[in-house]
């Protein structure tokens, strides 16, 4: 949660910028699913069928997921927008704490310290700007700043919980690492494609170029971050 509760320090930065930073968010959720999850989750199965009706699900998930979101919480459109936009960007952060989790915990019981703490240490670098996108994004959707840190720990503390049933799980867990990973950048996707993509269109009219710009950056850090510091 480093880069995001700093980036909440300057408000008036993080309010005029806060498209930047959903775009931002759109880029790293793509660099996240098709550079860091699902060369992971194909070398875990080595099944491509698999993995690609592991994606599908996780797709199908979010989607439903969303759905219910409109059901219980929609009175109008921009309650609807609202609660379906950011409730997303939650559960599928959580969902990837979750497995980030359960990958240290594995980690540590298969290679012992010597590769656990290179895995955790990977894993915090490559939260980083994705955090920072989150953040944003929550903060674009019009939460306040306490609601958008309370609302962060709670995902990241979703990767304790991982931890916690990948060390007690540890010999049945370990097999559905690769679908977890899969079905993580389904999730992934879908936020990006269906959530993210479109708020910049419907709220700028069409994509500036700066919000093109943050985008590939978003991007490009994630593959940075994967070859400086590989899982």
């Amino acid at each position: 949660m480093a880069g995001g509760v700093l980036l909440l320090w300057k408000e008036s930065f993080i309010r005029r910028f806060s498209l930047v930073l959903v775009s931002f968010a759109a880029g790293s959720l793509l660099g996240a699913a098709f550079l860091e999850l699902l060369p992971e989750a194909i070398e875990e199965i080595g099944n491509m069928t698999t993995v690609g009706v592991a994606v599908i699900l996780g797709i199908l998930a979010l989607f439903l997921f969303e759905k219910v979101l409109e059901w219980y919480h929609c009175h109008d459109q921009e309650t609807c927008d609202y609660h379906s936009f950011s409730g997303t960007v939650l559960f599928g952060d959580s969902l990837h704490n979750f497995i980030d989790g359960v990958i240290i915990a594995l980690s540590f019981g298969v290679g012992g310290p010597q590769v656990g703490i290179p895995t955790t240490l990977a894993v915090f670098a490559h939260e980083i700007p994705q955090e920072i996108g989150d953040f944003g994004v929550l903060y674009h959707a019009g939460y306040s700043r306490k609601k958008v840190v309370l609302y962060n720990a709670f995902s990241a503390l979703m990767a304790v919980v991982g931890g916690v049933v990948g060390y007690f799980l540890f010999h049945s867990i370990g097999p559905f690492v690769g679908v977890l990973l899969a079905w993580a950048a389904g999730s992934f996707i879908y936020i990006s494609v269906s959530d993210l993509l479109p708020e910049l269109r419907h709220k700028s009219g069409k994509i500036e170029i700066f919000h093109l710009i943050s985008i590939v950056l978003g991007v490009l850090i994630i593959w940075g971050m994967g070859v400086y510091f590989p899982e």
